[in-house]
């Protein structure tokens, strides 16, 4: 297929906010009316996770969508936050994104080889500006509520305060307020090159310009001494990894790192921070759901420099390499799996969230995971024509 320049303006006018939203899991929220806005929720009752304000529903071109407490953004903004729920491949996000709105345009995904002219029609910022945020360490005696509501203790956030910050953004004029703000480094080089970003009522984002390419968040625990750490725990999210932190403080010792990539899987983000610590090994703790077991066999294949190719089956996942192909079961360990079948040195280990769980925040949280139960003929019959429906109504 010949490659093609990605046109955001036209994929904007076909792929809306609520096409996205309704995908990711919103709905409607009737009670908070129809007409030049709609209210979607994620989540039920006092498990509501989330509500976007979704302005002209009827007009996809012009769709953006904002939170009351001042976030905002368009399609490619919620596509962004929420990157890895989507099961696509791609050098940085910004193909990731691309390949995400063709796929709800009914369009072909766009091949890349040496054409970035892409990037340049997205209307996002792609240099992050430090002078844009307003950014001051944490008060160990005023930690922010939100990380104990995520189950996170204030000694644990004192052991990684050198790692976090507060971060205000200067051009936002709905909120006024502090985020908590991680800070991305790339390799051994110290500038901060864009922050992942949690705030109240579930907000999470990244600054403008982050690069997710070639930095990730890094808490190095051994003082500096790079050379001493031996154990590298790579997560999702940073809230991911103070949680496994505060469960295994014990019996991890002090010469260790933890990296968060922020929901974005890119090779050199993972290569970069194992360039940091020459004598660790890398583990893998994401998710417990499609999109990390792919990235737990990302990484492997990158730290044992193997060409491999993965896809999507009815029962989990295939990986192909050296001329085999192996069937993966999504819900066991990867690494026993595949080095039944391929000779590996076994330089990457394995400590997802207990099984009952779908991360390390949710474990600390208690917030198993419910069962799916697989609907019947009658349940999708009345789904489908609650989603007709609604469709009309909208």
């Amino acid at each position: 297929m010949n490659d093609y320049k990605v046109n955001f303006k036209e994929l904007k006018s076909r792929v809306g906010v609520d096409d996205i939203a309704y995908a990711l899991g919103y709905r409607l929220d009737r009670k908070a009316g129809v007409g030049k806005y709609i209210e979607l929720v994620l989540g039920d009752g006092n498990n509501r996770r989330d509500t976007i304000i979704v302005s002209n529903p009827r007009d996809k071109a012009s769709q953006t969508f904002f939170r009351r407490d001042g976030s905002k953004g368009d399609v490619v903004t919620l596509i962004r936050e929420n990157l890895n729920s989507f099961f696509v491949t791609g050098n940085d996000e910004w193909q990731k994104i691309a390949k995400v709105m063709a796929r709800f345009a009914n369009m072909p995904e766009p091949e890349y080889k040496e054409d970035r002219e892409y990037v340049k029609s997205a209307s996002v910022s792609h240099t992050f500006d430090s002078s844009r945020y307003d950014v001051r360490p944490v008060d160990p005696d005023r930690i922010p509520k939100l990380f104990s509501q995520r189950g996170i203790s204030d000694e644990t956030v004192r052991s990684l305060a050198n790692h976090i910050a507060l971060i205000r953004d200067k051009r936002n004029e709905n909120f006024d307020g502090y985020n908590i703000g991680f800070p991305y480094t790339e390799c051994v080089d110290s500038k901060v090159q864009g922050y992942e970003i949690r705030g109240m009522g579930g907000y999470k984002s990244k600054a403008a310009g982050t690069n997710s390419s070639s930095a990730a968040w890094v808490a190095d625990l051994s003082d500096g001494n790079n050379g001493l750490v031996r154990n590298v725990f790579f997560f999702e999210s940073a809230f991911d990894a103070m949680s496994f932190y505060q469960m295994n403080r014990a019996r991890l010792g002090g010469n260790i790192a933890l990296a968060s990539l922020g929901g974005t899987f890119s090779d050199r983000q993972v290569t970069g921070v194992m360039e940091r610590f020459p004598n660790a090994r890398a583990f893998d703790c994401f998710d417990n759901d499609l999109a990390g077991r792919i990235y737990g066999l990302r990484m492997m294949a990158l730290l044992e420099d193997l060409p491999l190719k993965i896809s999507k089956t009815d029962n989990g996942l295939k990986v192909e390499a050296k001329g085999k192909s192996i069937d993966v079961d999504t819900d066991r360990s990867i690494i026993p799996q595949v080095s039944s079948a391929l000779s590996l040195r076994y330089r990457m280990g394995q400590w997802p969230p207990p099984k009952a769980f779908k991360d390390w925040n949710d474990c600390l949280l208690n917030k198993p995971m419910k069962p799916e139960i697989a609907p019947d003929k009658n349940d999708r019959d009345i789904n489908l024509a609650e989603q007709r429906k609604s469709s009309f109504k909208i």
